[in-house]
């Protein structure tokens, strides 16, 4: 476990060090946030404004920001992650597999010292990610979340870094070099927003779009969290009409519906647990065939 330990440090270190990988790790959740502050959050509000005339632009920007932060989590669950893994991919390259071959360091503490060094910078970055939601949703819509909530969130973020990193572990396993490491999680730092239905609601989408992206675990991660983030905030905007509260949910993508039934919680949680011990056993086993 010493040797693990050592080779999980050293993979923190060389990722935390490198300060563009931690950039670009952010970059989705980052882009998500700058297209919210200055462009699609006023659309949003404009839209609900017009919907629920009695619901103040501030309970109703507090929905937004809530809906708007829960895919800025969801998102950095799955890139932080995944740029945590570039080690990976820059050892093979440069051929430090084969220092490590010659080395009295087993292919299995290798393997642990990737996937736990990449599932922790995921959870660590996220965490941070979490804080300053709340903060910004405390300070700038005076909406606090409570510590229960707060709880909830981090064990659905937790999950979702374990499930989303073993996934990201196992594609990257097929990935040779750093330039194309760097396109490949470039492009996936952009296309998740819209796969996980943060850039635009879910909603607003073609039926057959919307029900493909609901049954993906992306969509079904951030509906978890959307669940938790906007519990407060969209029932105040909604008032007591429940029929416009469960249609704002679908739209949204707070409850997710695949064509007509709808995806229950312990679904979405069932499938985030099995992805994280299935895609690590998976992951594991090609990383370790890699190494030699």
């Amino acid at each position: 476990m010493t040797v693990v330990l050592a080779i999980v440090r050293r993979n923190l270190r060389l990722f935390f060090r490198d300060r563009m990988n931690v950039f670009f790790s952010l970059l989705g959740a980052l882009i998500l946030f700058v297209l919210y502050t200055l462009f699609l959050a006023r659309l949003q509000i404009d839209g609900l404004q017009e919907t629920f005339p009695r619901a103040s632009e501030q309970e109703i920007r507090a929905f937004v920001d809530t809906w708007m932060f829960a895919g800025i989590v969801m998102l950095s669950t799955i890139t932080t992650g995944l740029g945590a893994l570039a080690t990976l991919v820059d050892d093979g390259e440069s051929g430090r597999f084969r220092d490590f071959l010659v080395s009295p360091v087993r292919r299995t503490q290798l393997v642990l010292g990737y996937l736990i060094a990449a599932v922790t910078v995921a959870i660590v970055m996220s965490m941070i990610v979490l804080a300053l939601s709340i903060l910004y949703l405390g300070i700038v819509d005076s909406m606090w979340l409570t510590p229960l909530t707060v709880l909830r969130i981090a064990g659905i973020t937790v999950l979702c870094c374990a499930g989303f990193t073993a996934l990201s572990a196992l594609i990257v396993s097929f990935i040779r070099t750093n330039a194309a490491f760097s396109g490949f999680a470039t492009v996936i730092g952009t296309v998740l927003g819209f796969v996980a239905g943060a850039y635009i609601p879910v909603g607003s989408l073609p039926g057959a779009v919307a029900t493909t992206i609901n049954a993906l675990p992306f969509a079904q991660g951030a509906m978890l969290l959307r669940v938790e983030f906007t519990d407060v905030s969209l029932p105040a905007m909604v008032g007591d009409s429940g029929d416009a509260a469960d249609a704002i949910r679908e739209f949204y993508g707070i409850d997710a519906f695949v064509g007509e039934f709808l995806v229950p919680a312990s679904v979405a949680f069932g499938v985030l647990v099995a992805m994280a011990f299935g895609f690590t056993a998976l992951s594991a086993g090609r990383i370790r065939a890699r190494i030699r």
